[in-house]
């Protein structure tokens, strides 16, 4: 009916090897850029949240992707998404962050261009790292509803707050070998680049974000980072299925599901995790001990710590870095 704004390609963190890599966004109807800065206004932060879940997907867009020499085209889904993957003829010479390009192909509303980046895993890195994001790395509340909204809704990237010691501890593991962080969370998409913010202002090692299928509406920010955990286990088993021969430290909290997802991950891939560590979030100060035999049996470790300062020690002394 001609009412709908241009759409904005949002392209996403991709990652992959040296020969096969992963591409993922949306597109978004006339989003805005969301600037955050340390002395905003709680009404400029709580308007800002709100748009993050007023935004409106749009289906059945072409989007044409450049990649290292390569293109393909692709039509973003019923619920707005585009995902890809390159199989490269030849294996890429430079691995780190590599640019990608977007352009929208639909003439109807011009051909915008926006730029991404996608994490070629160097093949020396001596092992990679799975962690959630909310009351592992940020603190969130998750567990405590009216406490999690007031985070959300009053704070920005600029003013949320990390836990103590996490930046050194995960930039310990990432170590001089550029070893993969990837953040594997129950937050929406809707949040990413509230992600990128935070992750960049608190000095927090980069990594892809893989996070839950965007949300549209205040009904669902209300039930942010709330649901059905399993879409962890699947991007976990993509990135163990991706990187064959990296074994991988997992990192979560008490708070959730993480104990049983990880649990699960050793029991499907029994050889290739070096260690699980769960933060202790509110009253949840034990773990399930079957949980913790399970691992057990396969030689694999699930601590539960206090804070950081334990995870660190623990690591240190595996050798880790």
């Amino acid at each position: 009916m001609g009412i709908i704004h241009p759409p904005v390609i949002v392209p996403y963190r991709g990652y992959g090897t040296n020969k096969k890599v992963y591409i993922k966004g949306m597109v978004l109807e006339n989003r805005p850029e969301f600037l955050a800065h340390a002395d905003d206004k709680r009404s400029k932060n709580l308007k800002h949240m709100v748009a993050r879940y007023l935004s409106t997907a749009i289906p059945d867009v072409e989007i044409r992707i450049s990649f290292a020499g390569h293109e393909k085209t692709v039509r973003t889904d019923e619920v707005g998404y585009f995902a890809t993957w390159f199989v490269m003829e030849e294996e890429l010479k430079h691995t780190g962050w590599l640019g990608v390009e977007y352009q929208l192909q639909d003439s109807e509303w011009g051909e915008s261009v926006e730029h991404g980046e996608v994490l070629i895993v160097n093949p020396t890195a001596t092992y990679g790292v799975i962690s959630d994001i909310d009351d592992t790395v940020l603190v969130s509340h998750a567990t405590e509803l009216l406490r999690k909204l007031r985070l959300i809704l009053t704070q920005n990237a600029k003013t949320r707050l990390p836990f103590a010691g996490v930046s050194e501890f995960y930039h310990a593991l990432a170590g001089e070998a550029a070893n993969p962080i990837f953040y594997v969370s129950s937050s929406e998409w809707n949040l990413y680049d509230f992600l990128v913010d935070f992750f960049a202002t608190k000095q927090l090692p980069k990594g892809p974000f893989l996070l839950q299928n965007f949300k549209s509406g205040l009904k669902e920010l209300i039930s942010s980072g709330g649901g059905s955990h399993a879409h962890k286990i699947e991007k976990i088993k993509r990135l163990m299925d991706l990187f064959p021969s990296l074994s991988f430290v997992l990192i979560g909290d008490s708070g959730q599901r993480d104990p049983e997802i990880y649990a699960d991950a050793v029991a499907h891939y029994p050889h290739r995790i070096k260690a699980i560590y769960i933060r202790a979030i509110g009253k949840k100060k034990e773990l399930d001990q079957s949980l913790v035999k399970s691992t057990a049996v396969h030689g694999v470790e699930m601590l539960l710590v206090n804070d950081t300062a334990e995870a660190y020690i623990h690591a240190k002394g595996l050798g880790l870095f």
